[in-house]
């Protein structure tokens, strides 16, 4: 049986017997009659998405340099040197903002990349956070696997900038119902410059940070 659901989703239900215990990884859907008092019962089968784990590292500038800088705190009135977060701005309009960002888990699905932009992202609140990267492949299609991925705990008073089509996924936690992070990007890099691959859909993956 083919049931069509709401937002162009597509079910496959078998049928079942009433108090069926069904299978872990499926759904129960009952269909009360009102007229014959009877209900039919039926399972769906859902995907089941495979989780590979990465383990979270350090954050260092040696570590983290085939993504980005590590920038923390300096003296006031030090001049501009390499430590300095090296920006690429200027095709277009620069964007600083605050994100508020609602707890989603150290769990992913995909991962994206802004080809046109650096990205600064720092953490408001105190408490660490982490971020999954990966090098430049310039290419939706050349995604990254499990052996590129890397995942970094970022602390307190550090934030980082991400090269210019660095893969990222984050920020994530988990202690928080909520973190506001800064946000430096350009003022449409989310309308024009996002580019993702979704694992679950394209891969039947899932990826956790394990702490």
């Amino acid at each position: 049986m083919l049931l069509h659901l709401p937002g162009r989703l597509h079910a496959k239900f078998t049928l079942c017997q009433d108090n069926q215990f069904l299978q872990k990884g499926t759904a129960r859907l009952c269909i009360a009659s009102a007229k014959r008092q009877a209900h039919r019962c039926f399972a769906t089968t859902t995907q089941r998405l495979q989780k590979l784990t990465l383990k979270a590292e350090d954050l260092t500038p040696e570590a983290f340099a085939p993504f980005g800088q590590v920038v923390g705190p300096t003296s006031d009135g030090k001049n501009f040197d390499d430590t300095d977060a090296a920006l690429k701005l200027d095709l277009g309009t620069p964007r600083f903002y605050i994100m508020r960002i609602p707890r989603r888990g150290l769990t992913f699905d995909r991962i994206t990349y802004h080809a046109d932009v650096t990205q600064c992202l720092g953490g408001l609140t105190l408490a660490d956070w982490y971020l999954a990267v990966a090098s430049p492949t310039g290419s939706v299609q050349q995604f990254p696997t499990q052996q590129d991925l890397h995942a970094f705990r970022i602390p307190v008073g550090k934030f980082v900038k991400l090269h210019q089509g660095t893969w990222h996924a984050g920020p994530l936690f988990s202690d928080s119902e909520s973190m506001d992070f800064y946000n430096l990007e350009l003022s449409d890099t989310n309308q024009v410059d996002h580019n993702t691959h979704v694992y679950s859909k394209e891969d039947g993956l899932q990826y956790e940070v394990q702490i």
